[in-house]
């Protein structure tokens, strides 16, 4: 028996290493551009102890560890090894809700819980979670959350990583910590018999732990658990729409809105991605298309647990006011589509197949940080990048999610393909490329930089390298967390 393998095996168990062709191929390619390549093996642990033991393994034989902790399918090539020899650290087994505080409105989670899991049992206990729009059914919740990916509720995200508190992180070094107020009488269940409940994720002392494995695509430790804020669920919940035929004609409102946080829900959709989201095949989301504005302002409006009724109503009437000041229409539905519809799907995981495969079987993603306010200019941008290569622009599906109350915006094109089609994956990949380095151009900032967004990104920003650089060294001193990825 190979050395490696046996001592993998001691480490994790017989059924949870992975050696076979099959399992390796599924581990080695995903939906994007990056290049395919097989890992050693697969390793499955199930509790804290394995990662941290696993962990040293790979310091003392010098082996690569790629993490993942999502189901497929993935989309960034994150989860695709950089270097041969790896070993992928699936960490889906660790699956466990450890703890839902009802009174402090907490829930400590371990990575592989998706959302498809916590949502359910959130809702049993009356809470629930912001969430991205229509994630995947099997989208790790710690992933997502480390990942930055937005949610829909720009009013209450105080922090950049919220709803992320705090959390127990294996570093590349094979060091266990745990971040914010945890860990001061021991363990998790000594806190919780002293009364506290993770909720403050600063620390230990001065620094902001937590945040080193932001957006890192693992390539700083291996988190085990972490502690989520969580809110509670509305009795009364509508949606509406603000339909407009520009996009910058809604930004006034959208300012409003978020200036003085009313609603919980606002997104701006194309009318393409609002046919993708609800659509089923490629023939009905065509047919939708047509029937939905070219842009819609998404506003959810909530009335939680004291006086909800009387506060949804008086919302929807100002909220109607001053959408009619600025010449739009606050409506509860548009051609094909009601508010009850749209909220119930936004604010669930999507059905299968997941929504941004339903048009062609693939899509490529492009998506950055900007304000709300420069986004028309890279709609035009990537309209004229994609009509110059074919690619028709009506069917670019565009989502401005406004972020941290307003202070910034995620703008994403969603392109759909056929990968499959030899000529057609070809054409994407030119067109994924030209229009990421136009958009660069043009001032995007591509805060999770993502195959060859890294180049990009870190070739403009010597001193940002740099410091990355020293800190991943003290981390992760032997370059072992999935390594080739970001500028490491």
């Amino acid at each position: 028996m190979n050395a490696k393998r046996k001592e993998l095996i001691e480490v994790v168990g017989e059924g949870n290493v992975l050696d076979n062709q099959e399992d390796l191929q599924a581990y080695s390619q995903d939906e994007s551009f990056a290049r395919p390549l097989k890992p050693w093996y697969v390793a499955k642990p199930h509790n804290a102890g394995e990662v941290e033991t696993l962990v040293q393994w790979a310091n003392r034989t010098n082996t690569p560890l790629v993490p993942i902790s999502s189901g497929p399918p993935h989309f960034r090539g994150d989860t695709v090894p950089s270097v041969p020899g790896a070993v992928m650290v699936d960490l889906s087994g660790m699956d466990k809700i450890l703890r839902i505080d009802t009174r402090n409105r907490m829930a400590v989670i371990e990575p592989g819980v998706t959302y498809a899991q916590l949502l359910p049992e959130l809702a049993k206990e009356g809470l629930q979670i912001p969430i991205p729009m229509a994630p995947r059914s099997n989208k790790s919740v710690i992933g997502s959350l480390l990942e930055r990916e937005p949610n829909t509720m720009p009013a209450y995200q105080w922090q950049t990583l919220e709803p992320l508190r705090c959390l127990e992180v294996v570093w590349g070094d094979g060091q266990k910590m745990t971040t914010g107020e945890t860990g001061q009488f021991g363990s998790l269940e000594k806190d919780w018999e002293k009364g506290f409940a993770q909720v403050n994720p600063r620390g230990p002392a001065q620094a902001d732990f937590y945040k080193f494995t932001s957006a890192a695509q693992g390539g700083m430790g291996l988190v085990t658990w972490a502690s989520v804020r969580c809110q509670v669920m509305p009795q009364v919940h509508n949606l509406y729409f603000v339909p407009a035929s520009e996009v910058e004609d809604l930004f006034d409102l959208a300012y409003e809105l978020l200036k003085f946080r009313f609603g919980d829900e606002l997104l701006l959709l194309n009318g393409w991605n609002l046919a993708t989201i609800l659509g089923s095949e490629a023939g009905n989301i065509k047919e939708l298309a047509g029937g939905f504005p070219r842009w819609v302002l998404i506003v959810g409006i909530a009335g939680r647990d004291r006086l909800p009724g009387e506060k949804v109503a008086y919302l929807e009437k100002d909220i109607a006011e001053m959408a009619q000041e600025r010449g739009l229409c606050l409506v509860p539905f548009v051609q094909g589509a009601t508010g009850r519809e749209v909220l119930e799907v936004i604010l669930n995981p999507s059905t299968e197949p997941y929504w941004k495969m339903r048009y062609k079987g693939s899509s490529q993603d492009i998506f950055f940080l900007t304000t709300l306010d420069k986004t028309p200019e890279f709609v035009k941008a990537m309209n004229k990048v994609a009509d110059s290569l074919g690619y028709p622009s009506s069917e670019i599906g565009v989502y401005i999610q406004p972020l941290h109350q307003g202070v910034n915006c995620h703008c994403e094109f969603s392109l759909s393909f056929d990968r499959s089609n030899t000529s057609e994956a070809s054409r994407m990949k030119d067109l994924y490329a030209k229009a990421s380095d136009e958009l660069l151009k043009q001032g995007a900032f591509y805060s999770r930089p993502y195959g060859l967004w890294a180049q990009m990104a870190f070739n403009r920003d010597a001193q940002t390298t740099d410091v990355l650089k020293r800190i991943k060294g003290i981390f992760d001193p032997n370059n072992i967390m999935n390594p080739g990825k970001l500028c490491f």
